[in-house]
Order: C-alpha cells, then structure tokens, then sequence
C-alpha cells in the first residue's frame, strides 16, 4: 500500500517529465493541486500523537521568537550559546525539552525566545530525521535564521527553502494579492488588474476542479502563478521572514566576503570568534519589525529602562494599554504622546493613535 510520502514522489516524478507549455498548463495545474493536499497532511498534526511530537512542544515567552534552523554542524549552538550567554542567562525553568532547546535574548529591552532547532537534513519534509517536528516548530517563529557554512552556503541554501516551500512556510515573501471566495452557485468569475503572464482561464479550472471547487470568484490582484493560487486556497500558509547567517567567515578570504554580502537577506557572522553579531542583532531586530514605546507616569521623568515592545502593525494606544493591563482602557481618558508618531509634544491622542518607535506615552484617565 502506498504511502503519502510514495504518491508525493509518484507525483513529483511525473512533473519532472511533464514538459512545460501551453498544451500541458492544465495537467501541470492538476499536478500542483494534487501535490499540495497530499503535502497538507504532512503539516497537520498526526490525528493520534497530536501536537508537534514528544519534545518539540516549547512553551512560548517574550515579544517573538526566533528559529535557529540548519545542516547539522553549522554553528547552530555555538551561536545560540555566544548570543543567550552575552544577553541573558537561560534558566532552567525555561527548558521544556531536551530536543528544541530553548534560550532568551534581551536585546533593546525587548526579551526575544530563541529556538535552537534539531539540525535539518534534506529529505526532512518526507518524515527522515527528526524534519517534520522541526519544521512544525518552525512554523511557529516570528523569524527565522538560516544558519549556513560559509563554504558551501548556495548549496544547504536552496536544500533548506525547498524542504520549507513543500510544507508550506514561505521565507521573505509576502502572501499573493488574491482575493478568492467559494461560492454555492454561479460558476467561476475571474477578473484581474494586472496582465498575466502564468495562469489563464484553463489553468485555474484544471486547480480548482481538483479541489471539487465549481463555483468561486477569484480577483488576481497581482502576476499570480498555479502555485500562488493554491497557497490563498489551501490557507495554511506560514509567510516568515529569514535572516540567511553565514558562519564562520574566519576561514574565508576578504574577496569572499565581498561576494557573500550579495546574497539578499544575507549576515556574515564567526560564532566562534563573536564577528559581526551586531549587525546581525540591529537584522534581527529590522526584521521582527518591533517598535519600543516609554512610559511616563504624570509628574515623572520617562521610563527608559522598561519599554513596552510592541509589533509595528499592532501599535495603537489601545494596543499599548492593554500590554501594560487589560484595565487601563476602562478608565481611558487621553493619551499625551511624545515622539516621531504627532507633530508637537506633547500631543493629545486617542486609543486609535498608532505609535512609533521610542514614543514617549502619558496615559490620562477619567476624572
């Protein structure tokens, strides 16, 4: 009897040979749509253990939380050791497994849960190693960090994205511009504002026929392909930014380094020696896209050693009451704002008012 990991590459085997043009765009659509349902299993937890495997479950602290993935022997550790231990010290308390180990980093007064992460191998997406139950912990950071050897980087690079793409985390991209809603009647209506140069009428019939799916209006707001439509229809798509880190730059030469900063997205770092870390945090720091708000209780001075971290897209007043607590709001009367986010401080500012980095913020409750 055939297993999922068996139709997978039945399926991918058959893509390989399918030569690609206008006659075969509906069977390749077919193909992609067949493939992604078979890979969903693969990301939903088993139905008998539940969870994401014994030992991979990590409880969850600070603002966000990074993911240390990579080859085994690539520096994962040693890092996470260089960068924890100069920060903070990981508690005991903390550990909650022997197996995704789990550190904490104060980094401008933000506490940020770092995830060292079970070496990846390839061939993890098809259940060899400990893959899947990294890939499940993966899925569940704020960012990731490719820790890669300087020496052979390109290669575990595209190893490590093609083991990510196939269960459904998608590194640095922002989801497709699709809007897609099921309908009971009335067929497929398709329009688009942009020009497409991958999907036509065929195609998106061939992907939705698959998924038993005969009435639905699809707006392409962007040059989608057959794999963006599948992403917006499966719906469990996980869209992470990655930091690549690139280790060990100590046993490279100055013009390779040059080389290595052309890589997007790209750090070079020796955890070993501590080079470059950083550049690596203020990465880190851009990347999680975090905002530090001050507190000022009336008549005092600013609170600079205690800001309150907040993501950028979630940085209202009202968001940074109830951070604080939850009864704040109740007995909201006015925010006075200082900082980048009003025109003259202080500013009188609503619960709406969304704030920016190093905000000063005064709450002023009901008389």
């Amino acid at each position: 009897m055939s297993t999922t990991f068996d139709k997978i590459k039945e399926i991918e085997n058959e893509m390989a040979r399918t030569q690609k043009n206008k006659a075969t765009a509906y069977h390749l659509g077919t193909l992609k749509a067949k493939l992604a349902k078979l890979r969903r299993e693969l990301i939903a937890p088993s139905k008998s253990g539940g969870g994401t495997g014994e030992g991979f479950d990590v409880a969850g602290t600070g603002v966000a939380r990074v993911g240390f993935v990579g080859f085994p022997s690539v520096g994962k550790s040693t890092l996470m050791s260089k960068l924890t231990g100069t920060f903070s010290e990981v508690s005991e308390i903390e550990f909650t497994t022997l197996t995704t180990v789990p550190g904490v980093l104060h980094y401008k007064g933000a506490k940020i849960q770092i995830l060292d992460l079970p070496g990846i191998i390839e061939g993890a997406k098809d259940g060899k190693g400990r893959g899947r139950q990294v890939i499940a912990v993966a899925r569940t950071c704020s960012l990731i960090f490719l820790v890669l050897d300087v020496l052979k980087p390109l290669t575990h690079k595209a190893i490590i994205e093609r083991e990510m793409e196939s269960v459904g985390i998608r590194l640095n991209k922002e989801p497709p511009n699709i809007v897609f809603r099921k309908k009971d009647k009335g067929g497929i209506n398709m329009t688009s504002t942009v020009p497409l140069t991958h999907l036509d009428t065929d195609v998106v019939r061939s992907i939705l026929s698959e998924y038993r799916i005969s009435s639905a209006d699809i707006s392409l707001r962007c040059d989608a392909t057959a794999d963006d439509l599948i992403d917006v229809i499966e719906g469990n798509r996980v869209y992470i930014p990655a930091v690549y880190v690139l280790n060990k730059i100590d046993q490279i030469s100055i013009e390779e380094l040059d080389l290595i900063y052309k890589i997007p997205h790209a750090v070079p770092i020796s955890a070993h020696h501590e080079w470059n870390f950083d550049e690596l945090l203020e990465k880190m720091w851009e990347y999680l896209n975090l905002v530090r708000i001050y507190t000022k209780p009336k008549g005092q001075l600013p609170d600079y050693s205690a800001p309150v971290v907040l993501k950028k897209d979630k940085a209202s007043v009202t968001d940074f009451c109830n951070a604080i607590h939850r009864g704040i709001l109740k007995e909201f009367s006015h925010g006075l704002v200082w900082g980048t986010s009003v025109k003259h401080a202080p500013q009188k500012v609503g619960k709406e008012h969304i704030l920016l980095d190093e905000d000063v913020v005064s709450i002023v409750k009901k008389k």
